[in-house]
């Protein structure tokens, strides 16, 4: 059952918030509820989620799945208001010398046409992220969006695609260095609204963007092989 104090969405809109919950001591189902009070998401994004998220869905209902690598504790994690057009499915990425990364691959329709979004936690370092966002983008339809902590300093550089997430910093560094990590790409979307959330429950900052679909080819479920 949805929960009756969670606010509905705004129509003819898509609004997606990201937030790293940070699996060592990080946010907790109370402030994912939080955050799903004040920012009004049709689809919520989660990276370094622990087993108990997914209790998520018998709290508020909607739809969700959580997908870790093999051997990992935490992983990747969706909460939508509406139903997957797929199964999720977790597309296995270049590894970095600390660990083994994944995307978690979506397909929704929310009324305007299908989709599909890449939920990310990349490796650091600008050649291999940007060689896991090129993989990533070959397994994306025409109409997609790529969001979640990049781990990336310097502009992503993704062809086809645009970064429409906030600019302001989303995580410290050592509690010092301010670094704008999370981030959001487009293809076939337009940025309506862009905003960083305040820092709780996490070391990463919660991000948030409202996009309008523009009209595209009929090649929509075509991934992209540039």
């Amino acid at each position: 059952m949805q929960d009756p104090t969670l606010p509905f969405a705004v129509p003819h809109a898509l609004r997606l918030v990201s937030w790293n919950l940070f699996h060592e001591d990080g946010a907790t189902l109370e402030d994912i509820r939080l955050l799903l009070r004040v920012t009004k998401p049709d689809i919520l994004l989660m990276q370094e989620c622990r087993p108990f998220i997914n209790r998520l869905p018998d709290l508020i209902g909607g739809h969700f799945s959580r997908l870790a690598s093999e051997g990992r504790v935490h992983g990747t994690a969706c909460w939508s208001r509406h139903p997957f057009l797929s199964s999720p499915r977790l597309h296995m990425l270049p590894p970095g010398l600390a660990a083994h990364r994944s995307a978690q691959l979506l397909e929704f329709d929310t009324g305007f046409g299908p989709f599909g979004l890449a939920n990310v936690h990349l490796s650091h370092g600008p050649i291999l992220n940007r060689r896991q966002l090129r993989l990533i983008r070959e397994e994306l339809p025409e109409r997609a969006i790529i969001i979640g902590d990049f781990n990336q300093v310097g502009p992503a550089m993704l062809r086809g695609f645009r970064d429409v997430g906030p600019r302001e910093q989303t995580h410290r560094m050592l509690d010092r260095v301010p670094l704008r990590l999370d981030r959001c790409l487009v293809r076939g979307f337009s940025l309506m609204e862009r905003r960083v959330y305040p820092r709780f429950g996490s070391d990463h900052r919660p991000i948030a963007v409202t996009l309008q679909p523009e009209a595209i080819s009929s090649s929509l479920t075509l991934p992209d092989q540039r």
